[in-house]
């Protein structure tokens, strides 16, 4: 049996972490946790508990391994526990050391790209996902009206 997971209160509740002290340092340069969580609440609807954890490299590749069978860190990991119409919740993981890395081979900023991936991992945690053509279109058009709407160019652009 499942246990249900209840959001404290009616709203979406977001909670970051940093898997370390130089993380948090590197991160905040690029974005403050307010504005993680402006870009959080601008792609989520309903209810919900997302943690926000990011991590280095190490743990990153541990757990791509760990849940997806994959010897390499990945930029972001979805963790979805529950979902309804209403609600959601989650966790999910970004690393930051791949971020940096993709950011500067494709000639975006940081933050820029940041933005999309949070984007993207609270998409996964609502349900959507790009395992399908049609699918794909559907999210890729989302994380690009969404993320015009927060100030920022179709990350699909070729540069």
């Amino acid at each position: 049996m499942q246990t249900k997971i209840k959001p404290k209160t009616s709203k979406l509740e977001v909670d970051i972490q940093y898997a370390s002290p130089a993380i948090e340092s590197a991160l905040s340069k690029a974005a403050s946790s307010t504005l993680i969580k402006k870009w959080v609440k601008a792609s989520a609807h309903g209810a919900g508990l997302l943690t926000l954890r990011f991590v280095n490299a190490a743990e990153g590749k541990k757990l791509n391994a760990e849940f997806r069978k994959k010897d390499y860190a990945t930029n972001v990991l979805t963790f979805p526990y529950e979902r309804s119409k209403t609600s959601f919740a989650a966790d999910i993981i970004f690393c930051l050391p791949v971020i940096q890395k993709e950011a500067k081979a494709q000639e975006k900023s940081l933050k820029a790209h940041l933005a999309h991936l949070v984007i993207h991992g609270c998409l996964h945690a609502q349900g959507f996902d790009h395992e399908s053509s049609k699918d794909a279109k559907k999210m890729e058009a989302l994380e690009i009206s969404l993320l015009k709407t927060l100030g920022f160019t179709n990350p699909y652009l070729e540069r």
